[in-house]
């Protein structure tokens, strides 16, 4: 079975219309790690729903998550579909398949004096790197390609133009683990403002590191033409212990920045049209997500009904 998917995930990848290189990595890190160590030995036609059934089982019994297992599922059924499509095989062995159930939990959102707390323990080197994550809300891949270029000082703008896709060697491509690309795919770079202070603390960093306008403006080392700031690094040696150390008693990844940005617009008033153009999202539905996100937030739209309702009482 091993070639055959190889062989379909490759075909799947070039029919995409713009495959991400993440995706990409991912496609190649789920048939090394999940499934051809289970399924890699067996012949198509010999595999059977009770087969399929028996990786979920033991998926789950090693700890895999459902939420893992149902997206890996997910990929697993393409594979045989284009099987059966091919007439390789008379039936989808995924289609019966009975998957664990996903609950889905109520997000917990960091409250503005919650991050105040974390920026606080952050060390002096990143929190200029923290600030433009929770004003900008941008993902992890286009905070760190950011550059000097990219500021427009004048109209307190940020403009994501670019994104670096971090992967595993095993797993990357071209076999680089840091992988520059322009962002975004329809070549429609989105365009955020800042506020001065903002604005301001990236342009002292300029002048103290002597960044040219082509330098990253988070490198992984505090110097000019520096190399890109790896995730799992900021991660494990300084988001963390920061995090730690700001006493949140919840997880808390750089990436909920982006998750709290954007229940922040909300809570504001901002409109979900603007909030998804500003998060970049492709569907108005991924920003509706944000609703609500907030402790006080249900509190906060009862009083705004009351307002308006205590204005048509005589």
């Amino acid at each position: 079975m091993g070639c055959f998917v190889r062989d379909r995930l490759g075909e799947r990848r070039r029919l995409s219309a713009s495959p991400g290189l993440s995706t990409r990595a991912g496609y190649r890190s789920y048939l090394r790690n999940h499934f051809v160590p289970f399924f890699g030995p067996m012949r198509l036609a010999r595999i059977m729903p009770s087969t399929v059934q028996e990786w979920v089982t033991l998926a789950a019994a090693q700890g895999l998550s459902p939420r893992s297992i149902t997206k890996y599922h997910v990929m697993l059924h393409s594979v045989f579909a284009r099987a059966v499509r091919d007439r390789i095989l008379a039936y989808n062995p995924c289609e019966a398949t009975e998957l664990p159930k996903v609950i889905t939990t109520k997000s917990r959102i960091l409250t503005p004096d919650e991050f105040d707390a974390v920026l606080a323990a952050v060390p002096d080197r990143f929190k200029v790197l923290v600030l433009t994550g929770i004003e900008t809300g941008l993902r992890w891949g286009e905070l760190v390609a950011l550059r000097p270029l990219h500021i427009d000082f004048l109209r307190r703008t940020i403009t994501v133009q670019e994104t670096i896709v971090e992967v595993s060697s095993k797993d990357s491509p071209t076999g680089q683990r840091m992988i520059f690309k322009p962002y975004p795919k329809d070549d429609e770079p989105r365009t955020l403002a800042v506020s001065s202070a903002l604005v301001e603390a990236i342009a002292a960093r300029i002048a103290t590191l002597g960044l040219s306008r082509d330098d990253l403006l988070f490198p992984s080392r505090e110097i000019a033409e520096g190399s890109p700031l790896s995730r799992s690094t900021f991660r494990a040696r300084y988001w963390r212990p920061a995090v730690e150390r700001a006493g949140i008693d919840f997880p808390v990844r750089m990436h909920d920045l982006r998750h709290a940005h954007a229940s922040w617009l909300l809570a504001g008033g901002a409109d979900l049209k603007s909030v998804m153009e500003r998060m970049g999202h492709a569907q108005i539905m991924t920003t509706q997500k944000y609703l609500h996100t907030l402790p006080d937030a249900d509190q906060k739209a009862f009083a705004a009904f009351q307002l308006v309702r205590s204005r048509s009482i005589p």
